[in-house]
């Protein structure tokens, strides 16, 4: 089937690298043929915005040009539109051009321009679950592609943010020292999931759609993007050393078993702070600094995604 391509390219994504590449982009997409359109995105909020107010049109492929970021504005943009009875979900295909670009390494995306721009036109389309967070500053919801993390997670994403002169996964590992050497006191949750119930004192908890954060932490190795679950990676408070041997096998994935980590699947989860405050993203945009409930779920094949392969 042949699609309209409507690129969503933020040229900022990446530290300028998605600016640089857009004559390539251009220049593949004129050169083969193909009907397109590409729309820069000014700033945050763009690619939400662009992707909502776009016609509800089956034959449209949307593409994220752009980081993680990026394609989690495209996604809330195309899930906040008013459902279309009897329509296929939305199509999207993804340019990794950000710095991390976790979901599209879930996805199996090429991380290399040339062979993600081939997929557009030679992959195949396979259904995309989606998340949903409700709480904090998103009381009526925000969706997600990638997956939520709560607490250690999200303070190394903001501390990776300050280092602008950082490239790519780097950023994470630094931030991840720095927040270790700090040790900030954890809260104490209530999580809620299926008929299991546990209370700990968290330092850590994500819940994954994908596989991978940060472009270097394998948070759930075992994540599929379309079986209709989330998968949790909790690990209890603990001192500096063992949470340190817990994030070096987080990079390697081989985090399973380890004494302090818990890794349930589920559909949805509930989390309730019982003291202390839960500081939680979503694909790295800030849901609370101090929430105290939140609920996430899973939302099976809400999108479709084109991925490497033959053809539909």
């Amino acid at each position: 089937m042949s699609y309209k391509y409507f690129v969503i390219l933020n040229p900022a994504a990446g530290k300028g690298k998605a600016q640089k590449e857009q004559p390539q982009v251009e220049a593949f997409f004129r050169d083969s043929g193909l009907t397109y359109e590409i729309v820069n995105t000014k700033g945050p909020g763009d690619a939400l915005s662009i992707a909502r107010n776009l016609p509800w049109d089956e034959g449209t492929a949307v593409i994220s040009a752009g980081g993680d970021g990026t394609c989690n504005e495209v996604v809330n943009g195309l899930l906040s539109r008013p459902p279309a009875a009897g329509k296929a979900a939305p199509l999207i295909g993804l340019l990794p051009l950000g710095r991390g670009n976790d979901f599209s390494y879930s996805a199996g995306i090429p991380g290399g321009l040339p062979g993600a721009m081939k997929t557009l036109v030679s992959g195949t389309v396979i259904p995309l679950d989606a998340g949903r967070i409700t709480g904090g500053y998103y009381p009526q919801g925000r969706y997600f592609i990638n997956g939520v993390g709560i607490g250690f997670d999200t303070i190394v994403g903001l501390e990776a943010a300050k280092l602008t002169h950082v490239q790519d996964a780097f950023a994470y590992i630094i931030g991840a020292l720095k927040t270790l050497i700090r040790f900030d006191p954890s809260p104490v949750l209530e999580i809620r999931f299926e008929d299991q119930m546990i209370t700990l004192d968290a330092i850590l908890v994500s819940l994954m759609n994908g596989k991978r954060m940060g472009g270097t932490f394998f948070m759930a190795p075992e994540a599929l993007i379309n079986d209709g679950q989330l998968d949790a990676f909790i690990v209890e408070r603990a001192n500096r050393r063992k949470i340190l041997r817990a994030i070096l096998r987080v990079a390697k994935g081989t985090q399973a078993g380890f004494p302090g980590v818990s890794m349930p699947r589920a559909r949805s989860f509930s989390l309730k702070a019982l003291s202390g405050g839960m500081v939680c993203h979503a694909d790295g945009e800030t849901i609370c600094l101090d929430g105290k409930e939140l609920f996430v779920e899973s939302l099976p094949q809400v999108l479709r995604l084109l991925v490497p392969g033959a053809a539909e």
